[in-house]
């Protein structure tokens, strides 16, 4: 297939492409600077294609010049969070647009995996379900809609972002410190795994498809932060909720959830399963802390 990837050079994206290409997929990548697009032709089977998702006559035309199309650009920036969210969205109406009454495929990745793929997120909640909505209403359209939420933990052997906070925060107050009673939990999926679910959705997933890129279902954060007081000989504290903001920084604000999803309707659909090192064995192997 050929194949419109938003997002290819990113940490998720380049695994994807690497895993599209190695399946015999042709990938075009969307690029917004001439670093990305460098990056992205020295992969064997890729080829660049510029602008970014603002850009939406671009998305439009490559969109409908491919077989299917991945998206997975998104600005990962809380303060403007909510105007990433409404660039999503246009983007993800623009290659609707070229994919409607084709019955390809268009595979969108989403946070905030809870529950089950069943379950519904409130309308109320993070502004990004409104992207969702829009993928999976194209189903109506004749487009083999899909949405993978991925788990808000993704790591490999190299990078973890929340974890390699906290390690730095560790190191910085002399302590390992978790939140309140440390018992809430946060889904985990490894980068690897992740890329093989989208391939996966590409492939086989039907329209109107939710699926759930998560790993481990619930990683505690006591556990986590046990891990990494071990790993750097730390003592381990709880921290009140009046001194979180202090203690954590933003984390502070996200932390305290108690999320747990399923995959089991993702597995018994497509045949996936994730078959990558968990969180805590990364942790307990000593990376993310170089």
């Amino acid at each position: 297939m050929r194949v419109f990837v938003t997002g290819a050079s990113g940490f998720i994206g380049s695994a994807v492409v690497a895993e599209l290409t190695g399946a015999g997929h042709q990938v075009f990548g969307l690029a917004r600077s001439d670093a990305s697009a460098s990056a992205l032709t020295t992969s064997a089977g890729v080829e660049a294609v510029r602008g970014t998702i603002e850009d939406l006559d671009v998305l439009r035309a490559a969109a409908a010049e491919c077989d299917g199309v991945i998206h997975l650009a998104f600005h990962h920036d809380l303060a403007q969070h909510e105007e990433a969210a409404r660039a999503e969205l246009a983007a993800i109406e623009a290659c609707g647009d070229a994919l409607a009454g084709t019955d390809r495929p268009l595979v969108i990745a989403s946070g905030g995996p809870v529950g089950t793929e069943r379950d519904t997120p409130p309308a109320s909640g993070s502004p990004r379900t409104a992207g969702a909505r829009a993928a999976l209403a194209l189903a109506e359209r004749g487009v083999r809609s899909s949405v993978v939420r991925l788990a808000p933990t993704v790591h490999d052997a190299n990078t973890c972002g929340m974890v390699q906070r906290l390690i730095g925060t560790a190191r910085e107050t002399g302590f390992s410190g978790y939140l309140g009673d440390g018992a809430n939990r946060w889904p985990s999926v490894h980068r690897l795994d992740a890329a093989r679910l989208f391939r996966l959705a590409l492939e086989n997933a039907p329209a109107g498809s939710v699926l759930h890129g998560v790993g481990e279902e619930g990683v505690t954060i006591r556990a986590i932060a046990e891990a990494i007081g071990r790993r750097l000989d730390l003592p381990v504290k709880a921290i009140p909720a009046e001194d979180a903001a202090a203690h954590f920084g933003f984390l502070a604000r996200i932390l305290g959830n108690d999320m747990t999803a399923s995959n089991t309707l993702t597995r018994e659909l497509l045949g996936w399963q994730p078959i990558h090192p968990g969180l805590l064995e990364d942790l307990e192997l000593g990376l993310y802390f170089d």
